[in-house]
């Protein structure tokens, strides 16, 4: 058996290098992991939604390629209700979900699919809600529980949501991809059959490319959808094959064995730059890489500790070898200046171990204490290398007395334990996946996600006003001042220590023609062409 499977594993290898020089219309994306899932209403990884969202799904809106901006989407246009709580979408007519072996639409989309993906999510009572574990992390993040009121269907292409109070960034949550929309005839053929996990596992959507299938911790395929409501693909198929390690993947790039390669090393790309045979892709990531601090666990929850370790944390050492110096730049606000709201007037808190010891005896702990710094197990857009930023951290605090030990976990595990409160500080990052201020604060510090992605589990009374002030109004000069004063709070109560900011790198091959890259660190391949 060993080497018949072997041999099958060469031979894919094979096929994809094959494939790559000899099909002018395939594209090979060559990724680091497995996606768990292909169901954007339940996963939380950039990884999943690249292999969902990103290709077979859409959303009533969308963000324009490679910005922060919405454009019509599933639906053509939509009104606003004067006092803010009321949205109505006028849907797309003539748009036609993609068909499988088991499934063939009977009609195009309309707003029965709309009612269909919202509801699974809000209504603990839909037929579909406890599939697959019914696990809705976004849904919860973005707070819809609190936000939605209801959605109703107007007619066959009219939905009216109404919300419970006026949120200014509410367009661009129904533009992310944990709102993709599904098919609800799809679903309830599937829920007949015994089979209802298949709509998560099986993707059937609106967009750009058809999953046709997905061989384990090998490749997932897709083919163009001929009847995409944007028009054809000029790519007519997409293979994403599997490579775990960044060294492979970029020699398979190299060899023309791929054509898109994520997370490269930090340290090849210089290399890469130089590489007459790469396009290297850069932009400044929508994110945050940061130290997480527990307040539920003394003596972290002393606001004095907590600055003692900023004070203690050498952030430009941090850059200069983990982010290597010139992929990232140091992070003195919870999230990058690109993003509304950000004060540049906040001085940073500088690396000063004088200054740290002087807070630990002012604090009660002259003598340090003991504790224990996470480390995420995978590397992240917001961070190349955690185990080598704890091993910096732990240097660093060890200077003031403090001894951490590190700790680190299987994935799901350390994400499960941390949300749990088990956790003491560590390793943590943040992507925005809509570019809003309030992606950034709330998820992170905001008193609605203390036990979710609130890792901290923070909350400051007289900063949740004034977040909660900003998304009730629609004048962006409003908003701006709003969180640069909440800003202020995070700085003197130093929830987390906010560490860099990095830079996204995409590497592709030179006959990949109009790539757009993402803010959000996607790889979405509609509009891409391939030179012959």
């Amino acid at each position: 058996m060993k080497p018949t499977a072997l041999f099958s594993l060469t031979a894919l290898a094979l096929s994809f290098s094959v494939a790559a020089q000899a099909a002018p219309h395939t594209l090979i994306n060559c990724i680091s992991n497995s996606p768990a899932q292909f169901s954007p209403a339940i996963i939380n990884d950039a990884n999943d939604f690249n292999a969902s969202s990103q290709q077979v799904y859409d959303s009533l809106l969308a963000f324009k390629p490679g910005s922060t901006e919405i454009e019509p989407g599933l639906a053509e246009r939509w009104e606003i209700s004067e006092d803010g709580l009321s949205y109505t979408f006028y849907l797309r007519k003539g748009v036609k979900f993609h068909a499988n072996k088991e499934f063939s639409p009977s009609r195009d989309f309309n707003a029965d699919d709309v009612l269909f993906s919202y509801l699974r999510q809000a209504d603990k009572d839909h037929p579909f809600h406890n599939v697959s574990n019914g696990t809705y992390f976004y849904f919860n993040w973005m707070a819809l529980p609190k936000l939605l009121k209801s959605v109703e269907k107007v007619d066959d292409y009219t939905v009216k949501i109404n919300l419970n109070k006026a949120y200014s960034p509410f367009l661009k949550i129904v533009a992310m991809d944990f709102l993709s929309i599904y098919s609800q005839e799809y679903a309830d053929k599937m829920l007949v059959a015994g089979k209802a996990e298949a709509i998560d596992k099986t993707p059937i959507g609106t967009g750009p490319f058809v999953f046709q299938a997905y061989q384990l911790d090998q490749a997932i395929r897709y083919s163009a959808n001929a009847d995409y409501w944007r028009g054809k693909a000029a790519i007519d198929r997409l293979i994403f094959s599997i490579t775990p390690d960044a060294t492979a993947r970029y020699a398979k790039l190299q060899t023309g064995a791929c054509d898109v390669i994520d997370f490269p090393n930090i340290a090849d790309i210089e290399e890469m730059k130089n590489n007459p045979k790469v396009r290297l892709f850069a932009k400044e990531g929508l994110n945050l890489a940061y130290i997480g601090i527990n307040h539920r666990k003394a003596p972290l929850d002393n606001v004095k500790v907590r600055q003692a370790l900023n004070y203690a944390t050498d952030k430009q050492s941090i850059i200069n070898v983990v982010y290597q110096g010139g992929s990232g730049v140091a992070a003195k606000n919870p999230f990058p200046p690109s993003v509304l709201g950000y004060n540049d007037t906040i001085e940073d808190y500088p690396f000063d171990l004088d200054k740290a010891k002087q807070l630990l005896v002012e604090a009660g702990y002259s003598d340090g204490f003991e504790t224990e710094i996470w480390v995420q197990p995978v590397v992240r857009p917001s961070n190349p290398n955690p185990r080598r930023t704890a091993e910096i951290l732990q240097a660093d605090w060890a200077k003031i007395g403090i001894k951490a030990k590190l700790v680190t976990h299987e994935w799901a595990d350390f994400n499960k334990r941390t949300r749990e409160g088990e956790f003491f500080t560590g390793t943590y990052g943040w992507t925005s996946r809509n570019g809003d201020p309030d992606n950034f604060l709330s998820p992170l510090l905001g008193c609605e996600n203390v036990g979710g992605t609130n890792y901290a589990g923070w909350c400051n009374a007289e900063f949740e006003n004034l977040l909660q002030q900003a998304v009730a109004t629609a004048d962006d000069t409003q908003r701006a001042v709003l969180y640069r004063q909440a800003l202020l709070i995070a700085k003197e109560q130093a929830p987390l220590i906010p560490l860099a900011h990095s830079i996204n790198y995409v590497p592709t091959s030179l006959r990949v023609q109009n790539f757009r890259q993402s803010p959000f660190g996607y790889t979405a391949f509609y509009g891409v062409s391939l030179a012959d």
